[in-house]
């Protein structure tokens, strides 16, 4: 009977009196069923043996649990020796005959776990010894974690591992309408419980998680991406009548533009503009008008202005007349499209015509399918009489003694008719104090009684019935000191053949001069054929500083490209300079293809030195022609800001550049680096052309790693003077100490061969990736490091050859230093021989360690151990400052040390050195 008074089968037995015990209980063969540990629940009752009399020495109060696998259910005997032993089971309770009596059912429930992983299935067996025993159940089981839904992934039911202590790792699959943000995953303990849940899954777009399960948004709601925590309200004027909406659609009349967000709402097309005015002036209409009363809910409305000249005719288009575009020349101050502003400025039209100008009001959904035509109010206009254009250019002809002739086109818009020119001439030197005025009804005048060998000034100015327009910009003309003319027909041939002949003569000694006045260096006879290429070769062009010219204008115009402003449109700013804003955008000039360029403004408030200073920088690099010099796309004068249009480099500065990309180059990229900006100083110093201010925050560097020479505000022109072997004298101010020759620095004379010296400080800084000169030195310091003769290392793995190049840049005697043609050909025979720059200073350094180990065994001298790591060469100028010995440099104090320039600068070339002392 059970504690319920039940009946129920059991297993007994109770041998007790007869000693050697062995019976035997074998269950049937149990399917593993993919268990890989089993669990074995045992239900039994044990008779005490201390209440049975008579029975010590063979009763037993424990029995014994075996196991043996097995693929297939047909063994009917198996051996003892077969099977497995799990465990001897022993009760925690046991029972008397009193307990018998009194029907107290004592049950012992014992588990024990057998791991099972090689056969399809097992036996079970007990074995009795001695007891009185009877098993009321047996319960065989294994354990599972059960299904379960986690960070809406389903996670199946997964039997656990074979080990007590094992994990199984189970990834999870996302629900339905669900994808995975992270792979899903979860680990089954031995226990049966989930642990450690990894990632899991997102709603898809249109659905939200409610329940462990991805429902979709009702209808009135949306999701847009999966990300998104939950279904939204439709924004403002949209619906969605759908469940499992991702977008909400716009109301009847409102529309979402591409770039605008699911959450935003729908908004409209704005109305037309209002109030729009115009004021005539001549030939200028300047523009006015109220922003639209119904922007549409945006804030984004901007404005284009059409313009149409109107003639009536009997194919009319608007209101009985003929209309077409205006011409390119038109211009729109600040703009034609793209406006924010509510005011333009139109200028350069025609005289005398009737023009319509059109605003069109548009904003981010005007584009839209189904929106319509962009609102737009229009205005009617009759430009005024207005007096002609300048005159572009002059021309002289029939030059002589005492006359000229000069020709001239008509003005580009002559606004008219053309009813005379008046022609304003002075000498040069007069500078329009005494003046004589000729007019003429052709477009080409003589001119006479002037005086032979002088400089004239001619201005035209063109008149109509509204008057003189403004007079040319000045042309200089210069009469000739022979009598019979030089320009057009009727050219002496005797004269000709002196003035050949004189030039031959002089070209000749000019030659003699130069040859006998070479200097005697190592790099004399090379530098003597450069530079007798440079002035006996009549291709060459010579730089014109801008600065010589009384009107910066005058020079602007020469030497750069006046651009339409409309040509160009500003995208982002990128920097600022010295004068203003510094920004990227495109450059399209009609028949050309757009450009990405880089824009310098001209701020406002600006003086008149500034705005100078600003145009020269541009009159300089408008004379420059090269691929490693910057080149100048243009300007913009006519109107304000005024900008300086230059090519786009997108790396940016060379310095910036190598610190970011630190060591990622290869020495023969980096020798073509420097090989580009060597050649474009050739071409500058070919040029009679000084830089000064040469340095890698000069370099700018474009995709294609190519190197070009930029940043001309501190260059000047060489002079034409031979006893000043082509040196500028700066009038004074800031000069960078750390790239200028030390002839620049005491003297303020700039030459090439300072610039030779600043290239120098450029390969330092190119191979060391953009590594500041002197490091922390002060300024000071490094003049005086200089003049005692210092010269900073090799950088980290830098070539022998490439720091033997750099220390003959810093010669202290210019005339020793290489001319910029010769380091080129020493880039270009390094790039054609790259075996030549593995040697490296790693030799250096084993220099300095065989020096540190040997120089306290042995009795060198200064110059030997100077010798041993490689710095003989501070020989004399360790020697000069009072050092002849190594005891003198040994017997040097810490604050001696430092205090000497010399030394703390070779602190930084040798450890050993520093080490030593």
């Amino acid at each position: 009977m059970d504690e319920k008074n039940i009946p129920i089968r059991t297993y007994q037995v109770c041998n007790v009196l007869e000693p050697n015990q062995n019976n035997w209980l074998r269950t049937d063969w149990i399917p593993r069923s993919g268990a890989q540990r089993v669990y074995v629940e045992v239900k039994f009752t044990l008779r005490d043996c201390n209440s049975l009399p008579g029975v010590t020495g063979t009763c037993k109060e424990t029995f014994n649990l075996y196991y043996h696998e097995s693929n297939e259910d047909r063994e009917s005997y198996i051996k003892e020796s077969s099977f497995i032993k799990v465990d001897t089971v022993a009760a925690d309770e046991s029972f008397t005959q009193v307990d018998v009596g009194d029907r107290i059912m004592k049950l012992n429930t014992e588990v024990r776990d057998v791991k099972v992983t090689t056969r399809k299935g097992f036996y079970l067996a007990f074995q009795d010894v001695g007891a009185c025993i009877a098993l009321v159940s047996v319960r065989v089981f294994y354990k599972t974690c059960p299904l379960t839904v986690r960070n809406l992934a389903t996670f199946p039911d997964t039997i656990t591992g074979a080990d007590t202590s094992s994990l199984v790792e189970v990834r999870g699959s996302c629900v339905n309408q669900s994808e995975e943000r992270e792979e899903p995953k979860m680990y089954c303990g031995a226990d049966g419980e989930w642990l450690v849940p990894i990632g899991g899954c997102l709603c898809n777009p249109g659905y939200e998680e409610r329940g462990g399960a991805c429902k979709a948004c009702r209808a009135g709601f949306y999701k847009a991406k999966s990300t998104d925590p939950g279904c939204a309200k439709c924004p403002p004027h949209s619906h969605s009548l759908r469940d499992g909406a991702t977008i909400c659609d716009c109301h009847a009349g409102f529309f979402r533009a591409d770039t605008d967000p699911p959450s935003m709402a729908c908004t409209q097309p704005p109305s037309a503009p209002q109030q729009l005015i115009s004021v005539v002036n001549e030939t200028s209409v300047v523009l006015e008008w109220t922003p639209p009363h119904r922007l549409g809910g945006r804030s984004d409305t901007s404005y284009s202005l059409e313009c149409l000249i109107c003639q009536t005719g009997s194919h009319s288009h608007t209101g009985g007349r003929f209309c077409a575009p205006c011409g390119s020349d038109v211009l729109f101050s600040p703009g034609q499209t793209g406006l924010t502003t509510t005011r333009v400025v139109v200028s350069e039209l025609r005289a005398h015509t009737h023009y319509t100008f059109i605003v069109h009001a548009r904003n981010g959904v005007s584009q839209a399918s189904g929106a319509g035509a962009a609102q737009s109010v229009s205005v009617s206009v009759t430009t005024n009489q207005a007096a002609p254009s300048p005159v572009s250019s002059i021309q002289a002809t029939d030059v002589t003694r005492h006359s000229l002739s000069l020709s001239w086109q008509q003005p580009d818009r002559p606004n008219g008719v053309i009813l005379e020119y008046e022609v304003k001439f002075y000498e040069k030197d007069q500078r329009e104090r005494s003046y004589r005025i000729m007019r003429t009804f052709s477009r080409s005048v003589d001119v006479t009684g002037l005086n032979p060998l002088t400089v004239y000034v001619f201005h035209v100015r063109a008149r109509t019935a509204a008057g003189y327009g403004e007079f040319s910009t000045p042309f200089e003309f210069s009469t000739n000191s022979d009598p019979f003319p030089l320009i057009g027909e009727g050219v002496n041939s005797a004269f000709l053949l002196l003035s050949v002949s004189g030039v031959g003569i002089l070209l000749l000694i000019s030659a003699a001069v130069f040859i006998i006045s070479r200097r005697r260096s190592k790099y004399s006879k090379t530098k003597q054929d450069s530079e007798e290429e440079k002035h006996l070769n009549p291709g060459v062009k010579i730089y014109v500083d801008p600065f010589t010219y009384e009107d910066p204008d005058q020079a602007i115009h020469e030497f750069a490209k006046e651009i339409d402003v409309s040509s160009i449109h500003i995208e982002k700013v990128i920097g600022m300079g010295e004068f203003g804003e510094v920004c990227s955008g495109r450059l399209r000039v009609q028949g050309k293809r757009e450009i990405y360029v880089a824009i310098k403004s001209l701020k406002a408030g600006y003086s008149d030195k500034q705005r100078r200073d600003f145009l020269s920088e541009a009159s300089i690099m408008g004379q420059f022609d090269h691929p490693n010099i910057i080149r100048l796309e243009g300007v913009v004068t006519r109107c304000k800001p005024l900008m300086i249009i230059t090519e786009y480099m997108e790396n940016g500065s060379l310095d910036a550049f190598l610190r970011k990309h630190d060591g990622q180059f290869t020495v023969i990229q980096l020798v073509g680096m420097l090989r580009g900006i060597a050649s474009g100083m050739k071409y500058l110093s070919d040029m009679n052309y000084v830089h000064r201010d040469l340095a890698a925050r000069n370099i700018l560097v474009n995709s294609n790693l190519v190197c070009k020479v930029s940043d001309f505000g501190l260059s000047r022109v060489l002079e034409d003077d031979p006893e000043a072997t082509g040196t500028y004298l700066s009038p004074g101010g800031k000069i960078p100490i750390r790239w200028t020759a030390p002839e620049a620095i005491a003297y303020r004379k700039f030459t090439t061969a300072s610039d030779v010296w600043s290239y120098g400080i450029v390969m330092w800084e190119v191979v060391s990736y953009g590594e500041r000169p002197y490091w922390d030195m002060n300024n000071q310091d490094v003049i005086k490091a200089i003049e005692e003769g210092y010269r900073l290392p090799a950088p980290m793995d830098c070539p022998v050859v490439l720091h033997q190049l750099m220390l003959d840049c810093w010669e202290r005697d210019r005339a020793e230093r290489p001319t910029f043609s010769q380091i080129l050909n020493m880039l270009d025979k390094l790039i054609r021989n790259p075996g030549t720059l593995r040697r490296t200073g790693g030799e250096r350094y084993l220099q300095c360690t065989k020096a540190k180990t040997e120089i306290s065994s042995s009795k060198w001298s200064l110059c030997e151990w100077l010798q041993s790591i490689g710095l003989e060469r501070y020989r004399d100028t360790l020697a000069a400052a009072g050092y002849t010995s190594l005891d003198s440099l040994l017997a040097l104090t810490h604050h001696e040390f430092s205090s000497h320039s010399l030394l703390m600068a070779l602190k930084q070339t040798c450890f050993a050195f520093v080490d030593c002392i």
